[in-house]
């Protein structure tokens, strides 16, 4: 393995930071763990999770997950033939076609969730509102960071020096 920055040593760990750290981590494997469970593979448990919030087009889905649009029409059709997503046509367009979730595929994204939502909204129960906002404000601080490698077209920038 590469040697990179000591994290310890650079300034670069706090008790935040080791804690999200282990959630991403922990993020990483579930998607493996779920993937085992279900027989689905990680690219189709991301497409059942996009359209969990709404139908969307394959080229739109294709960009969603970073993969062509002949990629993302094999996901689909795996996801078609297992009975969890249905193509349909967008309302008001007759020209496109929206893939769907079907309340099977929901339901089978879902089941192996249930508890960790339990959990989660237990713990959210916990904290005063005062509290989760600054929860809150943590976790878009942090999502806004992961999307300075994830919607950049570089993902290496060269370190500037101080003052630059």
């Amino acid at each position: 393995m590469a040697e990179g920055p000591d994290d310890r040593g650079q300034g670069l760990s706090s008790p935040t930071l080791t804690a999200f750290r282990e959630l991403t981590r922990l993020s990483t494997r579930m998607h493996h763990v779920l993937s085992r469970r279900t027989g689905l593979s990680n690219a189709d448990l991301s497409a059942l999770d996009l359209l969990s919030h709404g139908p969307m087009g394959p080229a739109e889905l294709a960009r969603h997950l970073d993969v062509s649009t002949a990629a993302a029409t094999g996901i689909v059709d795996r996801l078609v033939a297992r009975g969890h997503v249905a193509r349909q046509p967008i309302p008001g367009d007759r020209r496109r076609v929206g893939v769907h979730i079907t309340d099977s595929g929901r339901r089978d994204s879902m089941l192996h969730l249930i508890p960790m939502f339990g959990a989660l909204l237990a713990n959210d129960a916990a904290f005063t509102d005062e509290e989760r906002a600054v929860v809150e404000r943590y976790l878009h601080g942090a999502i806004a960071a992961m999307r300075i490698v994830t919607e950049s077209e570089n993902s290496v920038s060269e370190p500037q020096p101080p003052g630059q």
